[in-house]
């Protein structure tokens, strides 16, 4: 009976293992992608992690704002069904191995879907100097006659006089 028990003692390392595909993609693609733990690769990419494990992921790619992600794990739906299999065999040496193999844990969030953010977009317009603002007002804005009156604030019909 004791074998009988170990062959199913750990559900989840035997079902699901203790790693997983870890997606990145980006929009645009072609982004660098460092992971703390060493890795790296170019958007779109594919690694294998432990499940165990926590990691930040840091994308960078020219012209664009850099991005960090931090990436835990969470007792996936999967996870929690082996932890259940072994409770209802008697498994419970089996539910230890799970609990520490991480083999029911997933990494979140995955797959990493991330749009990257344009530098200038972030950045403040240069400011115009007065004298620009005017030369694009008068471009901008069609005037009436020939204009003296509009650009000095004149109405017309009112003469003034000394």
């Amino acid at each position: 009976m004791a074998p009988l028990l170990l062959q199913f003692g750990s559900c989840a390392t035997i079902t699901r293992g203790t790693t997983e595909a870890f997606v990145v993609n980006s929009k645009p693609v072609g982004a660098d992608v460092r992971l703390s733990s060493g890795e790296i690769c170019k958007t779109p990419c594919v690694l294998k992690k432990k499940r165990k494990g926590s990691f930040v992921v840091f994308i960078t790619k020219e012209g664009y704002e850099p991005v960090e992600v931090q990436v835990t794990n969470q007792v996936a739906g999967a996870g929690a069904v082996g932890i259940a299999g072994n409770v209802v065999l008697g498994g419970l040496i089996g539910a230890v191995v799970d609990a520490s193999s991480g083999a029911m844990l997933k990494l979140v969030p995955n797959p990493m879907e991330v749009e990257l953010e344009p530098l200038f977009m972030r950045e403040e317009a240069p400011k115009q100097s007065t004298l620009e603002q005017s030369t694009s007002l008068q471009s901008e804005q069609p005037l009436r006659g020939d204009g003296v009156e509009e650009m000095f604030g004149f109405r017309e019909g009112i003469v003034h006089e000394k």
